[in-house]
């Protein structure tokens, strides 16, 4: 290598590690925070959202954000209201995050957390929750075809596939006719059975080796599952009759 080059490789090597730490975040939480499971179901949903990973470090002083006693109250459960610190004002990944936890969708994935059927937390009461739109991107049509590649074993995803799949599993306008269909879609790789066969790239951990996928996993990158979304936006919901009433 030329010395002309070799400079040129230090002069580009603080640029790339700057975009690389942009596009990471670095998290600290209390252990007794991070045994209750939450930031597992948290996590991978924000970065779903935004493309913005997030990691747990062990240190509050190499975080760019610490949950705790400091900071703004976020939510309460565990015997608690956590905080909220942001340690790193000028970092874009962080501020994001600190954002959207705060924010409509943030708590309502917060309060979505219920490994026992009962939520485990709540927005602080003193906190007023700011209403942020929801937003589907992606291409419609790509995600019709990866619908099809991928969900078929499973789902009826349109009329040209009604009849495939599991008869004992609801058609994608079905799903799309639920309330919380977004939700759902979102984060369908954490919902059972998905998780035993589902990898997303760069969001989900690799399958233990062993307990590899019962099945031949179902491998998705996140363009593929904003695709996935984008479609069923357009889908018509199926029309399920009036709900049930009860004398």
């Amino acid at each position: 290598m030329t010395l002309r080059a070799l400079c040129l490789c230090f002069l580009l090597l603080p640029a790339s590690l700057l975009a690389q730490d942009a596009a990471q975040v670095r998290l600290f939480a209390p252990q007794v925070l991070v045994e209750t499971g939450l930031l597992k179901h948290i996590l991978p949903r924000f970065t779903l959202k935004t493309r913005v990973r997030v990691v747990a470090v062990a240190q509050p002083d190499d975080a760019h954000l610490s949950i705790g006693d400091l900071g703004t109250p976020v939510f309460e459960g565990a015997g608690q209201v956590w905080h909220l610190e942001v340690r790193a004002g000028d970092h874009v990944g962080a501020d994001k995050f600190a954002r959207w936890l705060r924010s409509e969708i943030g708590q309502r994935t917060v309060q979505g957390f219920a490994p026992g059927g009962a939520a485990l937390f709540a927005p602080p009461q003193q906190v007023a929750v700011r209403e942020e739109a929801a937003t589907v991107d992606g291409d419609a049509a790509l995600g019709h075809r990866v619908s099809h590649l991928k969900c078929t074993r499973c789902h009826a995803i349109d009329e040209a596939t009604r009849g495939w799949g599991i008869g004992s599993t609801p058609s994608f306008g079905v799903l799309r006719a639920m309330p919380d269909w977004e939700e759902r879609f979102a984060a369908f790789f954490v919902l059972k059975p998905h998780g035993a066969f589902t990898q997303i790239t760069d969001v989900t951990e690799p399958f233990p080796v062993e307990r590899p996928s019962p099945i031949a996993p179902i491998e998705l990158t996140l363009d593929e599952l904003d695709a996935l979304l984008a479609y069923v936006a357009t889908m018509p919901a199926a029309d399920l009759g009036k709900p049930l009433e009860h004398q």
